[in-house]
């Protein structure tokens, strides 16, 4: 089957959103207990660098995007961001797609750090991440209690991941 990344539209929305709320669903993959609203989402995630990955009927089987970490004119090329794979899409590198695509675009608009914080539990997300470049650079202890799904009532740790682009800000 053919799959395709390209620019996630507000028509995409309720694909992403039941994506989104299938990995909150796990709790292992957010704090967030529901997905945002439309307007929500669409004022937090940088648009230049929102995509979808479609199969040949352009069913969305994925997503990511990313927000600023600051308004800090410092940290101007450092973005956080969020990948989701549809469960019934998950282990056919559509995840990879995703971040490579995403790699493009930050490095093409000056970006030199992506960042994003996994729980530990997450071993499919460590291994998607530490194949696109991303290393673990620390792990913020008991940073949160989880509100639902499997922890809820836990402390959870978040392993903090960067990847520094090679060509921007180097």
């Amino acid at each position: 089957m053919s799959t395709t990344v390209r620019a996630m539209t507000a028509a995409d929305w309720p694909a992403v959103e039941h994506i989104y709320a299938a990995g909150i669903a796990t709790g292992h993959a957010t704090f967030e207990t529901a997905p945002p609203s439309w307007p929500a989402y669409d004022a937090t995630k940088l648009t230049e660098h929102r995509r979808v990955a479609v199969d040949a009927d352009d069913v969305v089987l994925g997503w990511v995007a990313v927000s600023a970490v600051s308004d800090r004119c410092a940290y101007a090329g450092v973005v956080e961001h969020s990948v989701y794979v549809a469960p019934a899409a998950q282990g056919r590198g559509i995840g990879r797609l995703l971040l490579d695509a995403l790699v493009t675009s930050t490095e093409a608009a000056g970006i030199w750090t992506i960042q994003s914080g996994i729980f530990p539990e997450n071993s499919a997300s460590l291994v998607l991440h530490e194949q696109a470049g991303f290393r673990v650079v620390g792990t913020r202890q008991r940073v949160a209690r989880m509100e639902h799904g499997p922890l809820a009532g836990c402390w959870r740790d978040v392993l903090l991941l960067e990847r520094r682009s090679g060509l921007v800000g180097v």
